[in-house]
């Protein structure tokens, strides 16, 4: 018989860390923790597979999983003495999911299960304490009525809130026991309303629910959005964590609390986190009560005046520090951690790696390093290269004039600006509009995970450093600003009031991740410095690396920053931007305006002298290093006006009529421009164009080596290119100009000339097209779109529901597609190879920056990729996971 359930506690486990697959994180971590004589609460674990069954099976059950459970529950009652739904010692238990990859927040857990109307009697008797019982019943039944029953949450919070508002009671604590009964007599009432049918009171069918609960929140729609920005394949499945409940609320000498072995935010080495006395675990991320620090040093930094877990309970607060220190030397990592405290015992419920900046990601495996505790290999490995774009969030700029409105907590580091919002599905909206927002709301759930992802950054009134939107913001690297408690917001009315200042929906502010301030208005942004932390990760992840990572550059500016971030040469210079610079787009539509070739010589002329100083210019940025600059590609009409007030503006400045620019631009109209007249069709039309281009690139280089001593040799790169005789005609133009413009200067050129593989039939022929070109560059943009029969600019109206309904699992053009232009590009390498050994086969699509994408690029074994400037340090650490092994991820 399967095995679909496996027990822990009391110093052993049947579970072990390395089955998380199996057990999930959560459980695989609380085995480990057994394993290592951790104070554990006793539980089992019901496996990934039975979540996988569950769904192949119409949401039933595998055959054996009831008995397992009865068996796992004796295990417990066992080493806690008390039994399942025994009315005499009733045992109750929390019951949580557990995915092997961490999703905070993203899926449902109940607590204090067991209870019921003649179990809660029995605790009363048992603790003396009614109080702390009934306040227990009404949590549960609140969690329960939520996540198993679908009585929405507000409809007991509404109840509480009332009653509080009636009693002149400001905080939960106020409440006595009566005032519980009382609560847990309304929500039971509700409940019936609401359902139809009382509050179950058996707890076999309590947990029959919750476990039920649990394995469909594996496909609630703020899971699903999660694992789609996470890519997390739905198919791994969420384990459910059953385990015998230890309370926080049991009075002041319990507490309960969330915290991380190193800051999360800067990766600095000290114990970071907070707790609360006389509560229970989703009190401290939910934000309802201002948590307290945990350390005093954190205390004193808060300026708290309430008392830190080091003064208030001084014996436990030095187990628990043991405890972390050892938990991080045993998983090598910062950990993330969620502990009780029940009437002066430690009592350790969860261990996770922690979420984490991208800054303290950084700094965590560097110094992980240098304490001996990883290898450099396992440090490149520690970070999401991806996350690398959070270092270069700007901030806000010191000398800036700053409106503050209010302050809460520097949840989430960075600054950023935007219109107001106060829901989610208004921030998603205003995203797709192109509008930058700030998402504001009184407390985030995960049901805000879309709005948060759309908005350039977070705030919230109400919660602290571990709330959902501290942790969430942090793992998406959004600035946010949580626990900002002087700020009233108003849904119905769309207002925010901070210090007498009412701001409405569509207001600006700035939002400062750094400090926890609030501003009025836009305010002044820099650009990051990146620490030396950043300089010696990207100096392994250099050594470890094979592919180089050049840039996509025409300006000196994008040449520079990508200079600056290690480019270690040009990979595509697109000429035709330099093409609609004031000075030249005259000359340019002049050439297109005209007759003949001896007069589009004549405005070509004009243009030369420009080209020959932009390509100079970047020639002498890269200092020998190779750059590739592809020639002109786009249809000629992109350069002409298309409105009659342009078009007679136009027709005045290049002295010609209207109406003759206004032929032209129909003549050269097209149904299709993607696949018209345009890349080496142009070059073939109009060789003069070309010709120019080519001649202005070699006098460049000539030119660049006199100025900078480092010898050039440009790559000519021709694009569109579907035959080999378009490529071989357009070589030999190319070469006479070479050998015109060696003549003319006294020197021999050294040069390549290769193309960009961009449609299938060239993948296909790649062959005989290696013939002529000594070079390949993968234009992966135009090779999905032809691949696919997809035009990019008009994908976005459906591609979004292809990858919900699992059509795609991704949008082919933000990763490439492996399967089909992948095997394209395989196609091409081996072919091209074949015909010439020694071809360099570069990427220069936008994929050159995507992690996943330079992942495959290893694998096929390409030379180089290209990307934008400021993904250049993503695309130098994906090559050096991807050159480990490690395909271009993370392997944290």
């Amino acid at each position: 018989m399967s095995k679909w359930v496996y027990t822990f506690g009391d110093g052993k486990a049947e579970g072990a860390a390395d089955m998380r697959n199996l057990l999930g994180g959560k459980g695989a971590n609380l085995a480990e923790m057994c394993n290592l004589g951790l104070p554990v609460p006793p539980g089992f674990t019901i496996t990934t597979e039975v979540c996988t069954a569950f769904y192949a099976n119409d949401r039933q059950y595998p055959q054996g999983l009831d008995a397992q459970i009865e068996a796992a529950l004796a295990h417990i009652a066992k080493l806690t003495g008390k039994t399942f739904g025994d009315p005499e010692k009733p045992l109750l238990v929390s019951v949580r999911s557990g995915a092997r990859a961490s999703m905070p927040g993203m899926m449902d857990t109940v607590l204090n299960l067991g209870l019921t109307d003649q179990t809660v009697e029995t605790y009363v008797r048992i603790s003396g304490d009614a109080r702390f019982v009934y306040d227990s019943y009404r949590r549960f039944i609140q969690m329960y009525s939520d996540v198993v029953l679908g009585v929405d949450h507000h409809h007991f919070e509404d109840i509480l809130e009332f009653y509080k508002e009636e009693q002149g009671a400001v905080l939960d604590t106020d409440l006595t026991a009566d005032d519980w009964k009382k609560i847990v007599a309304d929500y039971k009432k509700r409940v019936e309303e609401e359902t139809g049918a009382p509050f179950p009171q058996d707890p076999h069918q309590q947990l029959q629910g919750a476990i039920g609960a649990v394995f469909s929140s594996w496909m609630n729609q703020r899971a699903i959005t999660y694992r789609r920005l996470h890519m997390i394949p739905e198919s791994w499945g969420t384990a459910v964590n059953v385990q015998a409940m230890v309370f926080g609320n049991l009075g002041e000498t319990s507490a309960t609390g969330v915290a991380f072995t190193r800051n999360p935010s800067t990766g600095e080495n000290e114990l970071y986190g907070e707790f609360l006395v006389n509560a229970q675990g989703e009190d401290v991320v939910a934000g309802i009560r201002t948590p307290q620090d945990i350390t005093e040093k954190a205390r004193k930094a808060a300026g708290s005046d309430k008392p830190s877990l080091e003064t208030l309970m001084p014996e436990v607060f030095g187990e628990f520090q043991k405890i972390c220190d050892r938990l991080e030397r045993h998983y090598r990592d910062m950990q993330d951690l969620e502990f009780t405290i029940e009437e002066g015992k430690l009592w350790m419920l969860q261990t996770r790696s922690g979420k984490r900046t991208a800054k303290a990601a950084l700094r965590i495996a560097v110094e992980l390093v240098h304490d001996g505790l990883i290898s450099k290999e396992e440090a490149i490995g520690r970070v999401e290269p991806a996350s690398l774009d959070q270092l270069l969030h700007p901030t806000i700029d010191p000398a800036a004039k700053r409106d503050v409105i209010a302050t809460g907590l520097p949840a989430s580091p960075g600054a950023a600006q935007g219109e107001i919002v106060f829901s989610s599905d208004e921030a998603e909206a205003l995203k797709a509009q192109g509008h930058k927002v700030v998402l504001v709301r009184i407390e985030t759930s995960p049901e805000d995970i879309h709005g948060m992802h759309a908005a350039e950054g977070i705030l919230t009134t109400r919660g602290g450093m571990t709330s959902h939107a501290a942790v969430v913001a942090r793992g998406m690297g959004k600035p946010c600003v949580s626990g900002a408690g002087s700020v009233r917001i108003d849904y119905a009315a769309g207002t925010l009031t901070a210090l007498g200042r009412t701001l409405k929906k569509g207001d600006v502010i700035t939002i400062d991740g750094a400090t926890g301030q609030v501003l009025a208005g836009k305010v002044d942004m820099l650009q990051p410095e990146l620490s030396g932390e950043f300089a010696a990760l990207m100096e392994w992840a250099d050594a470890a690396r094979r592919m180089k990572v050049r840039t996509n550059a025409e300006t000196p500016h994008d040449a520079r920053t990508a200079r600056e971030f290690g480019a270690e040469g040009i990979g595509l210079c697109r000429t035709e931007h330099m093409f609609f610079d004031e000075d030249r787009i005259v000359a340019v539509r002049e050439m297109i305006l005209a007759d003949d070739s001896a007069g589009r010589r004549k405005a070509l002329a004009k243009i030369l002298p420009m080209q020959r100083a932009d390509f100079a210019e970047l020639f002498e940025i890269m200092a020998g290093l190779p750059v590739t600059i592809r020639l002109l590609d786009p249809p000629l009409h992109e350069f002409l006006p298309h409105e009659d007030a342009e078009i007679a503006e136009v027709a005045a400045a290049i002295g010609a009529t209207p109406q003759k620019l206004r032929e032209r631009v129909q003549s050269l109209h097209e149904f299709n421009p993607m696949l018209g007249h345009r890349g080496c069709r142009l070059g073939i039309s109009y060789p003069e164009i070309y010709e120019m281009q080519a001649r202005a690139i070699f006098e460049a280089a000539i030119e660049a080596a006199g100025a900078t001593g480092a010898p050039v040799v440009p790559e000519v790169m021709i694009p569109l290119v579907a035959t080999k005789a378009e490529l071989a005609l357009l070589k030999e133009r190319i070469a006479a100009v070479a050998d015109e413009v060696g003549k003319e200067k006294g020197t021999t050129l050294d040069y390549q000339v290769g193309t960009m593989i961009e449609l299938p039939r060239a993948a296909l022929r790649a062959g005989e097209i290696a013939e002529a070109a000594e070079f390949f560059s993968f234009g992966t943009n135009d090779l999905t779109q032809t691949t696919f029969g997809i035009s990019r600019d008009d994908a976005a109206s459906f591609l979004g529901t292809y990858v919900e309904r699992g059509i795609l699992e991704i949008d082919p053009f933000v990763s490439l597609d492996q399967d089909g232009v992948g095997e394209l590009v395989s196609i091409a390498a081996e072919r091209g190879r074949k015909t010439r050994n020694a071809i360099k086969l570069g990427i220069c699509g936008e994929h050159g920056g995507d992690p996943a994408s330079i992942g495959f690029c290893e694998k096929v074994g390409l030379d180089y990729v290209s990307c934008s400037p400021y993904r250049v340090p993503i695309a130098r650490l994906a090559a050096a996971q991807a050159a480990l092994g490690g395909g271009g991820g993370s392997t944290a």
